[in-house]
């Protein structure tokens, strides 16, 4: 795509933002790895993230983000051969490619459609099992034992403890929406409307997180979460409630 013709935006204003917010209930038990820079003799391997001063399970905005856009990016076909993941390119992407406006171009200056409309906020832990264990000194975490198959002896080999966050543990969170009004050289501004349609896939890649897993081991039966009625707030302050499971559907495409 020679210069001339490429898609540059001839204005870019912030009209204001769109929020969801909710909670994250842990169906099975999650693991979002944390690191142990040294590890005591009997102490743990695999501990999950915590908060550094109140010790507190949470999980992080980018965890939350990075695993809606990794499914969207699947969704819509935007993986490129190999597996490559999806990178702006104004000869594949155009001006409404759904994951450039989402989560933003790398190096956002010159970009034709102005930075990435959500902020992932981190979530707080807000009980297990519907009491707040900081206040009844309850342990917020659990170990799981776990090994390696030999499949052809039958044998159970390298046993490892695998810290996570139980099932009937409930997060709070929280998406804010970046609402941008944009005109396109030679074109005709859009005063939000492209971003009011773009939103609903927001709303899409959380129901996709709730069919796959957030987290790490999702394969071995991690990470399953559901975030039941969300409260959707539009850039007006007017609210609605949405139920991801129910009210948002995953078509099949081709």
């Amino acid at each position: 795509m020679t210069p001339d013709k490429m898609i540059i935006a001839d204005k870019i204003q912030l009209l204001g933002y769109q929020k969801i917010e909710g909670k994250i209930e842990c169906l099975t038990g999650l693991r979002i790895g944390g690191g142990t820079e040294v590890i005591e003799i009997g102490g743990l391997d695999n501990t999950i993230l915590k908060h550094p001063v109140t010790g507190e399970p949470y999980i992080p905005g980018s965890s939350l983000k990075g695993k809606m856009r990794s499914l969207l990016e699947l969704y819509l076909d935007k993986v490129g051969k190999g597996g490559v993941v999806h990178t702006y390119s104004s000869e594949n992407c155009g001006f409404n490619c759904e994951i450039c406006r989402l989560f933003g171009v790398g190096g956002a200056e010159g970009s034709p459609f102005g930075a990435g409309r959500l902020i992932v906020r981190d979530a707080n832990i807000e009980s297990i099992n519907g009491q707040q264990p900081w206040e009844r000194n309850l342990t917020m975490t659990e170990i799981k034992w776990e090994n390696v198959i030999n499949r052809i002896k039958g044998t159970a080999e390298r046993p490892r403890q695998m810290e996570r966050v139980p099932a009937g543990t409930f997060f709070k969170f929280r998406i804010d929406y970046r609402m941008f009004s944009v005109k396109e050289k030679e074109g005709q501004e859009d005063n939000g409307n492209g971003d009011t349609k773009l939103f609903e896939w927001v709303l899409k890649g959380l129901k996709l997180i709730e069919l796959d897993t957030l987290g790490g081991s999702g394969s071995r039966g991690y990470g399953r979460v559901s975030f039941g009625t969300v409260t959707v707030t539009d850039i007006d302050g007017k609210e609605r409630t949405v139920n991801i499971g129910n009210d948002i559907t995953i078509k099949k495409t081709v």
